[in-house]
């Protein structure tokens, strides 16, 4: 009996990990909507990128330098 009190810790730790991973992983697709604050944040920052695009090609044709 005292053995298996010795070996029960190294079992609950693989096990209680195990289920962590598989609880996060359940809840990681609820509660999202498509038009959330982070696709809107990401929208206005791919539209800032574009934006800006045009600025850095013209820096690199007056500074002689092909960045790509």
């Amino acid at each position: 009996m005292q053995q298996f009190l010795y070996i029960l810790p190294a079992l609950i730790c693989p096990v209680g990990m195990g289920l962590m991973m598989w609880f996060m992983m359940r809840g990681r697709g609820r509660g999202k909507t498509a038009d959330g604050p982070e696709e809107q944040e990401l929208a206005r920052l791919r539209a800032e990128v574009a934006a800006l695009r045009p600025h850095a090609t013209a820096f690199d044709e007056r500074r002689g330098t092909d960045v790509r």
